[in-house]
């Protein structure tokens, strides 16, 4: 199995900055891309940011020019530094791996989720 555990959530004023943290571990797995997506109560899931592997990335248009996805490989690490943050950024945020393992199928995994609320 893969697990993804995200973190660096929390509450924040409007402008200000967090950054989130994924770690995967487990199973060995290739992977064909990264992502970060977020929900808010009574919305649809959206994309937010993805990494492929090769290091193209992609970006929300409401997001661009201030969040910024990254990866550390050597850490299993996948992080979304996101700055000049606003309320209507508030929602639990997922990161996901698509990628496979052994000879099985490529399939998504998903992480449990962390909060941001942006306030004032």
């Amino acid at each position: 199995q893969v697990q993804l555990v995200e973190s660096g959530g929390g509450l924040v004023q409007p402008g200000g900055s967090l950054k989130l943290s994924c770690v995967a571990s487990g199973s060995p797995i290739i992977i064909s891309s990264t992502a970060w997506h977020r929900q808010a109560p009574g919305k649809q899931r959206e994309l937010v940011a993805r990494i492929t592997r090769a290091g193209l990335t992609d970006y929300a248009d409401s997001v661009k020019g201030r969040f910024a996805i990254s990866r550390d490989n050597n850490k299993n690490t996948l992080y979304l530094q996101m700055n000049a943050l606003k309320p209507e950024d508030t929602a639990i945020y997922y990161c996901s791996v698509e990628g496979r393992t052994g000879l099985r199928p490529l399939e998504n995994y998903w992480g449990q989720g962390t909060q941001v609320t942006v306030s004032s």
